[in-house]
């Protein structure tokens, strides 16, 4: 394939707005592109217009998978330029999705293709891995890790946008939803009220108080994290408000993980309700990754940073992520040594206005991921 035409793909991805959903798009018309090359691919239905895809070449094992998602967030914003035209600037990609990640998407799948066309031989079986509904609970992920599609896989590539560097492990993310219930009346008659907000603070508070100023750090990953984010309650400054929640992110490390922030919430939601009658709260739990460790020193990386230096001209560094991303559900039931790297094109501009990607490197992925699969 020529530059047009690995450029043509990526605007072609860019200009479908999967924004959280809608996904099926995406999936569809790489079904389509791989399907011009003789690549069989499988789309597989979530929900109403909502998909991934599974493709492969390759027969056997090692099993390399290499994974990147469909799905992208809001083009809010000051954009300069159409956030689903892909447009190109002293040599940079301007798109949403062009850092965070149709480029790592296109990039993988061009590999697949040109490696195929190459006729070059290579071990084992490439498979993609390509998912809906990551920004916003790895559902995709998920559904095939459930499928068994990861079963088989001897190693694994997601493609998130780290640029010339390969992150091996990064901290959970738990999303958690709390709400409480009281009774509604004029703050002038405090007899007959239940405030819902005054309840929430005072559980807030116990949270907080366990939680919110915890200082441990993970050597891989760095500080655990814990903020609540949102909240909601009252319409009126003299009415008592009936109902009130708040949402909470933490991202955790081994240390201080999932589990343990969930037990310190139930707890405090258990010693209120005990306290007082008046105490109405609940808890639901949004979203529920769990960190993901890695072995830094795995065959993989090497790989990684051998064909990134070969074509880059330059170290790949490592380094420990302080986000979240679909390895979390890939990964639930392999082991921490599991051959595994997030290395992709891209920059911190993603989420942000006037997301873009260096033209370069997205070229470079195309060959450091073909590369991988030819030495798999």
């Amino acid at each position: 394939m020529n530059e047009q035409e690995k450029i043509k793909l990526l605007a072609d991805l860019v200009a479908i707005r999967s924004v959280n959903d809608n996904e099926e798009a995406v999936a569809e018309h790489l079904a389509a592109f791989l399907g011009k090359y003789g690549i069989e691919s499988e789309v597989v239905q979530y929900a109403p217009h909502r998909a991934s895809l599974v493709a492969e070449i390759g027969t056997g094992h090692p099993v390399l998978a290499f994974s990147g998602h469909e799905d992208v967030v809001d083009a809010v914003g000051d954009w300069e330029t159409d956030p689903f035209k892909l447009t190109e600037k002293d040599g940079k990609l301007y798109g949403r999705g062009a850092c965070d990640m149709k480029s790592g998407v296109a990039a993988m799948v061009i590999a697949m293709v040109e490696l195929k066309q190459s006729k070059v031989p290579f071990n084992g079986t490439i498979r993609l891995l390509i998912t809906l509904g990551e920004e916003v609970g790895e559902f995709g992920a998920e559904q095939l890790t459930h499928q068994g599609q990861m079963k088989d896989v001897d190693a694994l590539v997601i493609g998130e946008p780290t640029g010339y560097k390969i992150c091996y492990a990064h901290k959970g993310s738990l999303d958690i939803k709390l709400s409480s219930k009281g009774k509604i009346a004029h703050s002038s008659m405090p007899e007959l009220v239940n405030n819902a907000l005054q309840n929430m603070l005072d559980l807030l508070t116990l949270i907080n108080q366990q939680v919110g100023h915890v200082d441990i750090t993970d050597p891989e990953t760095g500080k655990f994290l814990f903020n609540f984010t949102v909240m909601n309650g009252g319409t009126q400054v003299n009415s008592i408000p009936g109902t009130t929640t708040v949402e909470l992110n933490s991202r955790t490390i081994d240390d201080f993980n999932n589990e343990k922030v969930i037990k310190i919430i139930e707890g405090a939601i258990a010693k209120l309700e005990k306290s007082d009658p008046k105490y109405q709260l609940s808890m639901d739990i949004l979203m529920n990754l769990p960190p993901v460790d890695g072995d830094k020193n795995n065959v993989l990386i090497k790989l990684g940073q051998k064909f990134g230096k070969e074509v880059a001209g330059q170290d790949v560094t490592l380094f420990g992520g302080s986000y979240t991303t679909d390895a979390a559900k890939f990964l639930a039931d392999k082991p921490n040594d599991f051959p595994m790297m997030i290395f992709g094109p891209g920059n911190k501009t993603l989420h942000s206005s006037n997301e873009y990607v260096d033209k370069d490197m997205y070229l470079d992925f195309i060959e450091i991921y073909k590369k991988i699969m030819q030495a798999n």
